[in-house]
């Protein structure tokens, strides 16, 4: 039996290797002059594999598509990635939040262990797929080096994030060729630009430790962790997980509390302690004890005090700004930055239409769809490549 795999990621390397396996012929296509060229940039280049927690811990971070993944966590897991890859003899380590990366901080380790499963496996590089087409029971790919044929064929495209790594949406042309309905594709895990004047004198601070509040409707998110600011936008993993559920919406309230260990009146007593000690001193030296000193002027300038206002001089009201203002700083949202800004792509392949248990196509038989392709996406900490890899055994084991 001969197996194209269009796409040459974390999927198509994953489900091209089991399949060989099994002593099929496998052809993977891929655009690129090499292999896993999102997978060298995932993880700022250290690839964050997949979260050493269970199978429940890894649904409760699927933010669409947690019924469909199911069959497939249950079939591969967390830890079956885990030992996927220290048995191809790649050290792992875990860190803050479960997170999985290679010991060596090396994404291209991950990358070597793939080609090293998928060895047997035919790579028909720089080599971009035109048009897929089925006559009876066989496939017919036309790329930019001629004509092939296949027994069946596994879209493994990925989304439209980082299009210059060949995720430029392929596989949904592909997709709706065959019948298949596509979810409008949308940015995930994406910075969020906001309007806020002062955000570009914040640019490349990092807050931890803080709480990031959001609502919009009946949602809430609210989630302790890092923040970075870039010139016109909020980033780090709190910002990115928040855009996964506000991609597509507009009235969007967004808050920081900047002392989530505290509440409002211990925050008041440790501030009534400071002026105590130091009456003379002026506001600068208080704040500079609760907050990064970039952030002291925005706060002053919000509250419309001096910088040179004396403690004891502070009024009631001026307490009670300040202690409101570090509990609940209103960033004014603006939106999310588009798709092919984001670390994923939510959206993709409508799941009603996919076998859950094999990802096989229900409209076409001997069609696959795995990984980003999908419409499915997680938040940030190595869930959505355990998607990949889930998804890629499913649909192997099914082969």
């Amino acid at each position: 039996m001969n197996v194209a795999i269009i796409g040459g990621g974390a999927s198509g390397l994953m489900a091209g290797g089991f399949i060989a396996q099994k002593g099929y012929s496998v052809s993977i296509f891929d655009g690129n002059e090499k292999l896993g060229k999102k997978l060298y940039i995932t993880g700022k280049g250290r690839c964050n594999v997949t979260n050493n927690t269970d199978n429940e811990g890894y649904l409760q971070n699927v933010v669409n598509g947690k019924k469909f993944m199911m069959s497939a966590i249950n079939g591969f897991s967390c830890q079956d990635t885990i030992n996927f890859f220290e048995n191809l003899g790649v050290k792992l380590k875990t860190e803050r939040g479960n997170r999985v990366f290679p010991q060596s901080n090396k994404s291209s380790d991950i990358i070597k262990a793939l080609m090293l499963h998928s060895k047997n496996c035919t790579y028909l590089l720089e080599n971009k797929v035109e048009k897929v087409v089925k006559v009876e029971d066989s496939y017919l790919i036309k790329s930019t080096s001629g004509i092939y044929k296949f027994d069946k064929v596994v879209i493994a495209t990925g989304g439209k994030s980082y299009p210059a790594t060949g995720s430029q949406g392929d596989g949904y042309k592909f997709a709706r060729d065959f019948g298949h309905t596509i979810i409008k594709p949308h940015s995930a895990l994406a910075p969020i630009k906001i309007k806020d004047a002062f955000c570009s004198s914040l640019e490349g601070l990092t807050l931890k430790n803080i709480k990031l509040n959001a609502k919009y409707g009946d949602m809430k998110f609210s989630q302790l962790g890092e923040l970075l600011f870039t010139n016109d936008a909020i980033s780090g993993p709190l910002a990115l997980s928040l855009s996964s559920f506000i991609s597509n919406q507009k009235d969007v309230k967004i808050s920081i509390d900047f002392k989530p260990a505290l509440d409002e009146k211990m925050l008041e007593d440790r501030i009534l302690r400071d002026i105590s000690s130091m009456p003379n001193k002026s506001i600068k030296y208080l704040l500079k004890g609760l907050l990064p000193m970039r952030l002291v002027e925005v706060f002053v300038s919000i509250l419309n005090i001096s910088l040179t206002q004396k403690l004891n001089s502070l009024t009631k009201k001026q307490r009670g700004d300040l202690i409101s203002l570090l509990k609940n700083f209103p960033l004014v949202f603006d939106k999310v930055y588009p798709v092919e800004s984001g670390i994923i792509t939510a959206g993709g392949i409508d799941l009603k239409e996919i076998n859950p248990k094999t990802m096989e196509s229900k409209l076409v038989k001997g069609l696959y769809f795995i990984g980003e392709v999908l419409d499915v996406d997680c938040l940030t900490g190595g869930f959505n490549l355990q998607t990949a890899f889930s998804t890629a055994y499913a649909c192997s084991k099914n082969i």
